[in-house]
């Protein structure tokens, strides 16, 4: 990959300079915030060689790279000064507070994720040379490579302190030197000493800050807030010397006093609901979470266990829920191969098996959006082998000592009592994967041994179910089908609440709500039509069926009927959504016009089919 050309490209199609408020890298994603995502141009970007895949999460928009995205990141802040890397951005768009969430803990976490990456790494190859009894704890060299591999991990607070001043927009020197001060000796004597200790008369609890990651992030985030109001109010001359001493001076009492043992606290909070989850719903916790983890992964949700799973490492010495990102990515891995298996045509095999050992090695990006979701049976497959795998760990109580990479590399962090099992499920959720994909098969778009001049193209005809105005998928809220994850289609903006049938067919099946059916047509086309963003929440409220599973339709009958004033009343987007959900079979599914309105029953789709 040419790096500056790729980098140009990329800002080109994103919507030029002035459209990217920030961006920062994960390891196998770029991350940006946009003024507008609608101004990206999410086919031309997919396009690009070297991005695989394009996903909106909250706010973000996601490029996923693989393992390119380092250098290609660079490249791209070195054509765009003045863009913030993650850090605090200033913008008028109003946000969705679980988005601010998860950018910012994905932010915050990123950037250290490689150095508690490789030392977990290490600490987890500590515990085995251990166990097998190469060498004794009290020998020199091990207790230099523990330090090693558990320094970053006792002081977790500094590292967390200047990658969250980053994100929140605080100088990360003092916060770095806030953090410092918990670790002080002078501190720990204090807290060493039993006695009671006071501030200015206030009681400063006793807490052990090593490891610990909800107090600093809190402290860090008031932090931010102190420096900009003292900024404002001091006189340019002093602020230099008197914005870092008065934030510190004010922030750290206050640390000490009430933030680090609230933080504490919440940490423990977590923490043991966790165990209390593991312990009361073991089997079944396995099951929902192994089997959905991937889904909740694509929508970047997983940065909320993170700081989780490394608190638990650090004070409790291990995490039970870490295990179940092992057979989630082994599960997209052994569904990658499962399609190396099954294919005929030699580039499809050679990409399958290539994603899949990237899956494995815990780079699961590669084989999930360009295999698995792509060709959407082996994603099911993926996530089925994830539930499997997860109801196993959970069973036996796997446990994780070392937060790694969730693939081949990061074993030793498994090495413990539960090692065995922690293998098991793994090996369980990678061979289920693979075998249901093999049964269930797909459909590929390159059928092997068939020249493309020795066949014919067929075409149909979708006519449109609703008036309205027309919408691409990738401007509704609603990423499962803004990512076409269950296929290419269109959406319309409804003036009516009359639901008609798009095509000559049959009704395949008709949700208890009757905001959603599905539809196969006599020609083969097998379309998923879902009325509104989440109305699955109304229980069925104001919509009426006119139709039964197993019904024929033909072109204009009408299939459901909604009230869509009472829809844009509850703060509904009413869009009716039109997906083919076996686009695969098709060589092409393009709209008729990309913009306008449209009226019932007239043509908006086209599927072009190739057939020998």
């Amino acid at each position: 990959m040419n790096y500056q050309d790729t980098a140009q490209q990329i800002i080109n199609r994103i919507g030029g300079k002035d459209n990217i408020l920030s961006l920062f890298h994960c390891i196998t994603r770029l991350r940006f915030l946009l003024k507008d995502n609608d101004k990206a141009d999410r086919a031309a970007l997919e396009a690009l060689d070297g991005v695989i895949g394009v996903n909106i999460s909250g706010d973000q928009f996601q490029l996923i790279i693989g393992n390119d995205v380092a250098p290609l990141c660079d490249a791209l802040l070195a054509k765009l000064p003045g863009v913030s890397s993650g850090g605090a951005v200033q913008h008028d768009k109003r946000r969705n507070p679980v988005s601010v969430l998860l950018e910012g803990l994905s932010s915050i976490f990123s950037p250290i994720i490689p150095a508690i990456a490789g030392a977990g790494i290490l600490k987890g190859v500590l515990a085995l040379v251990v166990a097998m009894q190469w060498l004794e704890t009290s020998n020199q060299t091990y207790q230099i490579l523990l330090a090693i591999s558990d320094g970053v991990f006792y002081f977790m607070p500094l590292a967390l302190a200047f990658s969250a001043a980053n994100k929140f927009g605080a100088n990360p020197y003092v916060a770095v030197a806030l953090a410092a001060a918990l670790f002080h000796p002078a501190i720990q004597a204090l807290f060493k000493s039993g006695a009671p200790i006071n501030f200015m008369h206030l009681p400063v609890p006793t807490v052990n800050y090593a490891s610990t990651v909800i107090p600093i992030l809190l402290a860090i985030w008031l932090l931010s807030r102190v420096e900009k109001l003292i900024d404002r109010i001091m006189p340019g001359v002093l602020k230099t010397m008197f914005v870092p001493l008065l934030s510190l001076v004010i922030v750290t009492p206050i640390t000490l006093i009430a933030i680090g043992p609230l933080g504490i606290f919440a940490g423990s909070a977590l923490s043991g609901g966790i165990i209390w989850l593991v312990e009361n719903a073991g089997i079944v916790a396995g099951v929902v979470v192994g089997g959905t983890l991937s889904m909740i992964i694509i929508t970047g949700m997983h940065y909320v266990l993170v700081p989780i799973m490394i608190n638990n490492i650090s004070t409790l010495g291990f995490d039970p829920f870490k295990i179940l990102f092992y057979v989630a990515n082994l599960g997209q891995a052994g569904a990658a191969f499962g399609v190396f298996l099954r294919a005929r045509d030699k580039k499809l095999k050679s990409l399958a098996l290539t994603t899949s050992f990237s899956a494995v090695m815990g780079i699961t990006e590669p084989a999930m959006y360009g295999i698995n979701i792509r060709y959407k049976r082996p994603f099911a497959a993926a996530l089925i082998g994830g539930a499997c795998g997860g109801g196993v760990a959970m069973a036996m109580g796997v446990k994780t000592y070392a937060f790694a990479l969730s693939g081949l590399p990061g074993l030793p962090a498994l090495v413990g009592p539960t090692f065995l099992w922690a293998l098991v499920s793994i090996a369980i959720s990678f061979v289920c994967a693979a075998v249901v994909t093999v049964i269930l098969g797909f459909e590929e778009t390159v059928v092997a041994g068939v020249s493309p001049m020795s066949v014919a193209r067929t075409e149909e005809k979708l006519f449109a179910p609703v008036s309205g105005e027309l919408k691409p998928l990738n401007a509704l809220s609603d990423p499962v089908f803004a990512d076409e994850i269950f296929g290419k289609g269109l959406a319309i903006y409804p003036t009516s609440g009359e639901l008609r049938s798009p095509v000559n067919g049959k009704v395949e099946s008709l949700f208890e709500t009757h905001h959603a059916l599905a539809l196969q047509s006599d020609t083969g086309a097998e379309i998923l039509i879902h009325i509104g963003i989440d109305t699955v929440k109304l229980g069925g409220k104001h919509f009426t069926s006119h139709i039964a599973a197993g019904q024929s339709v033909e072109v204009g009958d009408l299939l459901v009927s909604f009230d869509l004033a009472a829809l844009k009343a509850a703060g509904i987007d009413p869009s009716v959504i039109v997906v083919v959900t076996n686009s695969e079979q098709y060589g092409d599914i393009s709209p008729v016009k990309v913009q306008g309105d449209v009226a019932s029953r007239d043509a908006f789709l086209t599927l072009t089919a190739t057939a020998a």
